[in-house]
């Protein structure tokens, strides 16, 4: 039998598996085709939370886990549980970057600060490692702490950040007196991933010139948000009044980033970091001693990592080089990053004969107002060039952007799109012999309220993701019962890492040694 092509793999970011009706947007929206593929088609469910893609038990996956753990083949050492891991055994307050820091502040009798997404979440950073730094601050005689808070309401509740706060405040005073929250802005100002400087302009004149409301306390300002109709992502910028000078960063201070995601932190750190910078007007605060927690991007001048990346050797994009495939990457703005960067084992470099598309995201200030966001344009294009590629990957963002908003109507209308899509994308595909696999990268949109208190859910979820082969080589005799169909849905038939290995036992193409993942193609064409 020939290689098939083109074959497209479909990550349908943020879209889990659930059986519950109950605040679910899948199960109240209109899909046909999703409904067809499901029935006709081989189809299983994929574990893709903690220890499945190398997080602790019980926390959810996201997207950078979830793409760096489809394009291994393997389970990885993520940042989360390493970092997690060096505070245990204390090689975490030994770190050659934080003693740069001691040294750097000493010298200058400057101050120290942490900036960083604070919260209950822990897709893009985690409050113990923000006490572990505080206690280290301590331990290194550093008198006071000015801690900078990102709040979050996106992967933690849209107004948990008040109560939080104030519960984590007491525990570090407790490890540094001279600890205090210095300023707070939401995280929509500082995690930009799509070029929206605007957002990141404000962020800046917040941290390096004070600008914003003065305020005596981030936990009582955040509330006060609340009764504004104002949620911890979008609370707009505020300095807490101190005696003295202003908490701002200022020359010859040192800055410690405090998120272990890469991508939503690489604008703002250009904006500290760039001698050149061109995105917005501003003045390089001189003599900053940058440190980030991980690796934000290779080589930004000036800029030390206390856990630098560690390589990924042989994922499934160089497996499909090596093998003469032509391969292209396409995503839009939000994602683009993630099948990219993430999926290629966090190497910024394409593979010989892998091609990059980006289409631009909506220039929308609120994602939810735009909920089939740019999948029919993503298609589009895949259909357009598809017969230059042997494989196809691409990553539609609706399911886990819009789901992050916790607006259940938009999130209807983001599943209905993405099955539009699919069926557009899937008759084109199989139409000239070729075949789809659409996956997920972790749960959210099939949870979007709170089943107990019925508040809307802005978090990702620890539900299954979907493996769909669809293909008419593929098709089965006889389409899947009710029953069948909601047994396959209970079943989970393998974790994230086997993605990888699947798709290359579909095309033809020898596993990688480093690959721990299985073939689930047998099973799946029982």
């Amino acid at each position: 039998m020939s290689r098939i092509k083109p074959f497209v793999m479909v990550i349908l970011d943020g879209f889990g598996v659930s059986i519950e009706a109950a605040g679910n947007p899948v199960a109240q929206a209109a899909t046909p085709a999703l409904d067809s593929f499901l029935r006709n088609f081989p189809f299983t469910t994929l574990q893709a939370s903690g220890v499945a893609v190398g997080l602790p038990w019980g926390v959810a996956g996201n997207s950078e886990v979830g793409h760096l753990t489809m394009g291994a083949g393997r389970v990885l050492h993520h940042h989360l549980p390493r970092i997690i891991h060096a505070i245990g055994d204390g090689s975490f307050f030994e770190n050659q970057a934080l003693a740069a820091v001691t040294a750097h502040v000493k010298k200058n009798n400057s101050r120290l600060h942490i900036a960083g997404l604070v919260s209950s979440g822990s897709v893009h950073s985690y409050a113990e490692h923000l006490e572990a730094l505080v206690e280290w601050a301590a331990k290194a005689g550093i008198a006071q702490v000015f801690i900078h808070v990102f709040a979050d309401g996106k992967d933690a509740p849209p107004r948990g950040g008040a109560v939080f706060l104030e519960g984590l405040a007491k525990r570090l005073i407790s490890l540094h007196p001279g600890a205090v929250y210095a300023s707070v802005i939401g995280r929509f100002f500082t995690m930009d991933r799509d070029e929206k400087w605007e957002r990141i302009e404000k962020a800046y004149a917040l941290l390096t010139e004070g600008k914003g409301d003065r305020i005596t306390s981030v936990p009582a300002y955040l509330a006060g948000e609340y009764g504004k109709g104002i949620s911890d992502e979008f609370c707009e910028p505020a300095m807490t009044e101190m005696s003295g000078q202003a908490p701002i960063i200022r020359e010859h201070d040192a800055v410690v980033f405090l998120n272990f995601r890469e991508d939503s932190m690489r604008e703002l750190v250009h904006a500290f970091a760039d001698d050149d910078f061109r995105a917005f007007p501003r003045k390089k605060v001189s003599d900053l001693l940058i440190v980030t927690m991980t690796e934000y991007e290779k080589n930004i001048a000036g800029v030390l990592p206390m856990f630098p990346t560690a390589d990924i050797l042989h994922p499934l994009g160089k497996a499909l080089s090596d093998a003469g495939l032509r391969q292209l990457r396409i995503a839009e703005t939000e994602k683009y990053a993630h099948v990219t960067y993430f999926f290629n084992g966090g190497d910024e470099h394409p593979f010989p004969q892998e091609d990059r598309l980006l289409v631009p995201s909506a220039a929308a200030a609120h994602v939810d107002e735009v909920p089939e966001m740019r999948a029919a344009e993503i298609a589009a294009k895949i259909i357009e060039n598809m017969e230059l590629y042997d494989i196809v990957i691409a990553n539609f963002a609706n399911a886990d952007m819009i789901g992050h908003t916790g607006n259940f109507s938009a999130g209807v209308r983001a599943v209905e799109a993405l099955d539009a899509t699919l069926k557009t994308l899937s008759e084109a595909v199989l139409a000239v012999g070729g075949a789809m696999l659409v996956t997920a990268d972790h749960g959210n949109i099939e949870l979007k309220r709170n089943a107990v208190s019925g508040e809307a859910r802005t978090a990702h979820s620890i539900n299954p993701v979907p493996l769909l082969l669809i293909g008419e080589r593929y098709k089965r005799t006889a389409p899947r019962t009710d029953a069948d169909l909601l047994a396959a849905k209970q079943e989970v038939g393998g974790i994230l890492t086997d993605v990888a290995p699947t798709i290359l036992a579909i095309l033809e193409i020898p596993k990688p040694e480093e690959m721990t993942g299985q073939n689930l193609l047998p099973g799946l064409l029982v």
